[in-house]
C-alpha cells in the first residue's frame, strides 16, 4: 500500500500539506539548532534564579545573588566623587584667577565646566557658546556685563534680572511705549545708532538722531556708542546685535525694549561648579 504521507520523488515523509502540487517535507530541525534552543531556555531559567527578573504588583524577584544595579551605580558614583574630591576642594578654596593660572586645576575645571555648560546652558547659549536669537554669543569679545573671570562668575552666580538680591539689573527705558520719544524721533535715533556700526542709513535722519541720542542715550551707551559693562549697556559700534541689527529691529528695541533674563545659578550649582563654569565660558574665545 502506498504511504500517502511520503513524497514520491524524495521518499521522505511529508506533513500532509500540499499547495499547487508542492508538498511540504517533514524534515526534522537540525540537532545543533534544537540544542541551542534548549540551552537558551535553560540559561534564561538560570538567569531568573540568579538575578532580579520577574516583576510583581509590589516588587520583583531579587535573585539569589542579590544583585542591585541601583546600589552598584551608587557605589560607582561615590567612588568617582571621592576621586574628584581632592580637586573640587582645591577649586573651592581658589579664585577663578588662581584656577586659570594653575595648569592642573585649569584642565580639571575646563573638563567639568564643559559638562556643566552642556547640561545647563546649551538650551539658551547653544553648543560652544554660539548663541541663539535673543541669547548672547559667548564665543566673541562682546560682553554686555563684562568678560573678565570675575564678571562672568558674578553673572553666573547671581543672574541677570533674576530674583537673586545681588542680580545684575538695569532696565532700558521704553522710549516709545512711555511716550518719551515720538515715532519720528525713534526712527531718527535708530538711524543714528545704525550708523555707528557702519550700517546703511538715511543720513539726514541719522543727523537729526545724533542730538536725540546725545540727550537720551549717552548716559548708558556712551558718547561714541562704546557701551558700559557696569550698567549692562551694550556697545553699539560693532555689528553684534542681541535682538537684530536692522532698522526695524532697532526701532522695536527703542520703542518697547526686550529685557533679557538669566537665572541665578547660586543655590542650583555648588561654588566649585560655578567657578568651573565661569572658567569654561571664559575659555570659549571671548574672555577679557
Amino acid at each position: 500500500m502506498t504511504d500517502v504521507n511520503k513524497d514520491e520523488l524524495t521518499g521522505k515523509a511529508t506533513t500532509g500539506h500540499e499547495w499547487d502540487g508542492i508538498k511540504e517535507l517533514n524534515n526534522p530541525l537540525p540537532k545543533w539548532w534544537v540544542t541551542v534552543l534548549y540551552a537558551t531556555i535553560l540559561f534564561s531559567v538560570l538567569w531568573w534564579v540568579l538575578y532580579p527578573a520577574i516583576p510583581f504588583l509590589h516588587g520583583y524577584t531579587k535573585g539569589v545573588l542579590g544583585y542591585d544595579e541601583h546600589r552598584t551605580y551608587e557605589q560607582q558614583a561615590a567612588a568617582a566623587a571621592e576621586a574628584q574630591k581632592v580637586w573640587l576642594d582645591k577649586i573651592d578654596a581658589a579664585s577663578t584667577d588662581k584656577i586659570a593660572s594653575d595648569p592642573e586645576l585649569l584642565n580639571f575645571a575646563l573638563s567639568g565646566g564643559k559638562a556643566l555648560f552642556n547640561e545647563n546652558c546649551v538650551a539658551c547659549h547653544a553648543p560652544g557658546g554660539a548663541g541663539r536669537p535673543g541669547f548672547p554669543v559667548l564665543a566673541d569679545d562682546d560682553w554686555i556685563w563684562g568678560g573678565s573671570l570675575a564678571a562672568i562668575e558674578q553673572t553666573i552666580r547671581h543672574g541677570i534680572r533674576s530674583p537673586d538680591a545681588d542680580t545684575r539689573n538695569n532696565q532700558m527705558p521704553r522710549f516709545g511705549a512711555d511716550g518719551v520719544l515720538n515715532g519720528e524721533q525713534i526712527g531718527d535715533v535708530a538711524n543714528y545708532v545704525l550708523s555707528l556700526s557702519g550700517g546703511k542709513v538715511d543720513q539726514a535722519s541719522a543727523d537729526k538722531g545724533k542730538q536725540i541720542y546725545a540727550d537720551n542715550c549717552v548716559a548708558c551707551h556712551g558718547d561714541q556708542g562704546q557701551g558700559n559693562p557696569d550698567l549692562g549697556a551694550p556697545k553699539l559700534t560693532d555689528s553684534i546685535w542681541l535682538y537684530g541689527g536692522d532698522e526695524k529691529s532697532i526701532v522695536a528695541q527703542i520703542t518697547k525694549p526686550r529685557q533679557g533674563v538669566m537665572p541665578n545659578w547660586q543655590g542650583r550649582l555648588t561654588d566649585s561648579q560655578i567657578k568651573m563654569l565661569a572658567v569654561y565660558v571664559h575659555s570659549l574665545g571671548g574672555g577679557q
